[in-house]
């Protein structure tokens, strides 16, 4: 069986793997007005880059939870490896059915997680982020966006993103995104840009040149050339045609 995608990705050396790269998320950062006494929850926290760099800046306390053990073992790694065991925390868990009370956070973060869950759950873990904010409370979201209107073309854009990156996925466009997250109760403001996930210059941005060598280097091995040709092929010809999405969206 084939990795998905930005398990694929992360084999071969990528840090960064949200659609907007670095930028959209220090972006989506800055709405936040963290210190050190906010309490974050991470869903879908992968290796725990973004909670290790969060708490680095501002001395928080930060929950990870992910449904990927392996994930969790690598955050575990690395939080060991940055000497950040007291405030941070990681869970074994599902989106849909998060292991925390009711209005126990201040801020959620989301980052390339809502893209790959079909509308019903969607909705669901939406719910969930809601449940656990507290009132006033921010979700920040990070995910795929259709910059096309045509809904043709975007059924067509969402079959060859699933086959590109070997898992099913559901993006939305931005009046779409917008309409999940009023539903559930938020109000919400966004921010639309570029897709640099797989964007040579973006690579080198969010990794930086030596990395994004290895990484090439990694991509022309006999066994990874093939599936990188054909992500790398889909989202430097749909370049247009998608781009990341940061959402932040207040209980309100």
């Amino acid at each position: 069986m084939k990795n998905a995608g930005h398990v694929f990705l992360a084999k071969l050396g990528k840090t960064t793997l949200r659609p907007g790269g670095i930028d959209a998320t220090a972006w989506l950062i800055e709405q936040a007005n963290i210190n050190k006494d906010t309490k974050i929850l991470e869903v879908a926290c992968n290796m725990g880059k973004t909670m290790i760099q969060l708490c680095e800046r501002f001395s928080c306390n930060i929950t990870g939870v992910d449904i990927d053990k392996d994930a969790l073992l690598q955050a575990e790694r690395n939080i060991e490896r940055h000497k950040l065991k007291d405030k941070l925390k990681l869970v074994h868990g599902d989106a849909m059915a998060l292991p925390f009370e009711n209005n126990s956070f201040d801020i959620v973060i989301n980052e390339a997680m809502l893209t790959m869950l079909k509308t019903s759950d969607k909705d669901m873990a939406i719910r969930e982020y809601f449940r656990v904010l507290r009132r006033g409370g921010l979700l920040l979201t990070h995910d795929v966006v259709f910059r096309v209107e045509s809904k043709d073309t975007q059924q067509n854009l969402r079959e060859n993103l699933s086959k590109a990156i070997n898992v099913n996925v559901e993006p939305l466009d931005k009046d779409e995104w917008k309409n999940i997250f009023e539903r559930n109760g938020f109000s919400v403001s966004q921010k639309i840009g570029k897709m640099t996930l797989m964007n040579p210059f973006g690579m080198i941005h969010d990794e930086g040149f030596f990395r994004t060598l290895k990484i090439i280097r990694n991509a022309r091995k006999k066994e990874n050339r093939e599936t990188f040709k054909k992500m790398f092929s889909f989202f430097n010809k749909n370049k247009n045609n998608l781009g990341y999405i940061c959402t932040v969206a207040k209980k309100i």
